[in-house]
């Protein structure tokens, strides 16, 4: 058997996909940070609103989009790394909570496709004045809200899984749980967070932002994981860092 060189070790599969988890974190923060103060509109907001925005800012909706890609490949990225990093203890337990959180971050990133496509759109409607302005938003709004669905999905999974396998510590698998469980909320609410803008947007702002910092959390925890030792040999326990 052939030695690991130590680059090879340092840059094992799961630093990698933890690097990629920061990264995906880093990447969905830099575009809100990018499209927030430039004035994106709120869910539910007046199509007057949505005009000034997307007639005036289609060079900051295009910087935004671009980052995107890249945040859908590190997320797809981060996930199978977790999904390698549990699957040897859940195949002694037969369960799959890890491949339902997979299954999420997919989803997730199949849903936001169609929001950044609906934003481009809406560059090029607003400027000729279309009547599909209002029509695009609505199906934004729509879109953006019910993603929330997915991203609980990966929440859920990847939570339950890694603190099945001892992955993860409580608190961050109660962080992942409670966001999952605002983002769902908000999920729900659909037609009530279009309709009134107000207190029922803020259930997925919070969950969002702690989904971020749980993304964060995992990526570390990946990123310091030692390969070496096996949470279905050794227990729940064995691979909790210290």
């Amino acid at each position: 058997m052939l030695r690991k060189s130590h680059g090879e070790a340092a840059l094992g599969f799961p630093r990698i996909t933890g690097l990629a988890a920061l990264g995906f974190a880093g990447t969905i923060v830099l575009a809100n940070v990018i499209m927030v103060p430039a004035g994106l509109p709120l869910t539910g907001a007046e199509i007057g609103e949505v005009d000034a925005f997307f007639g005036t800012q289609g060079d900051v909706v295009a910087i935004a989009s671009a980052l995107t890609p890249a945040a859908w490949l590190l997320a797809t990225l981060f996930g199978a790394g977790a999904v390698s990093a549990l699957r040897r203890f859940e195949r002694g337990r037969d369960e799959a909570w890890s491949l339902l959180g997979f299954t999420g971050l997919a989803l997730q990133n199949v849903t936001f496709a169609g929001v950044i496509a609906i934003r481009l759109a809406l560059t090029s409607t607003t400027a000729r004045r279309s009547p599909a302005t209002g029509g695009l938003w609505v199906l934004h709004d729509a879109l953006f809200t019910l993603n929330g669905t997915f991203l609980a999905l990966a929440l859920i999974g990847l939570s339950v899984a890694g603190l099945r396998a001892g992955l993860i510590r409580p608190w961050h698998g109660t962080v992942g749980l409670v966001s999952a469980a605002l983002l769902f909320g908000s999920a729900t609410l659909t037609p009530l967070v279009i309709d009134h803008t107000g207190p029922f947007g803020l259930l997925g702002l919070v969950g969002w932002l702690m989904w971020v910092v749980w993304i964060i959390a995992y990526g570390v925890t990946l990123i310091r994981l030692n390969r070496d030792r096996d949470p279905a040999a050794s227990g729940p326990s064995a691979d909790r860092l210290g």
